[in-house]
């Protein structure tokens, strides 16, 4: 069964093509690692909301966009060893691809998944 990892996170929106060109390194390395379909999003239709809402859940602040993303694995196992690798390759450290946004916003877990329709 298919599993599936989930984030959103504050992106500032002047630097939106930063983020889109640290996105594809990301893409090439989830995807060398078993990911079956890696997906991004930019803020489009995102509503203020009084008690819950995207923008709430990462803390949005001035100038900043939510951006939306997952990751679809073809099962748990394969997930969880490819992050185990990810989290090793030096290609993913602070140092050689530092995240354009504030890590401390970002929110993300695994999710298994209910239905799936093509």
């Amino acid at each position: 069964m298919a599993y599936i990892d989930g984030f959103m996170a504050p992106v500032r929106a002047d630097d939106r093509d930063t983020y889109v060109a640290w996105l594809k390194d990301q893409h090439a390395i989830f995807k060398e690692y078993g990911a079956d379909v890696v997906v991004d999003a930019w803020e489009d239709d995102v509503p203020k909301g009084d008690v819950t809402s995207m923008r709430k859940a990462v803390a949005l602040e001035d100038g900043e966009r939510v951006a939306l993303g997952w990751i679809m694995w073809p099962d748990k196992s394969t997930r969880d060893a490819a992050w185990a690798k990810v989290m090793e390759d030096p290609r993913m450290s602070q140092d050689s691809a530092p995240m354009p946004f504030d890590g401390k916003r970002m929110i993300f877990g695994g999710f298994a998944p209910v239905l799936i329709t093509d």
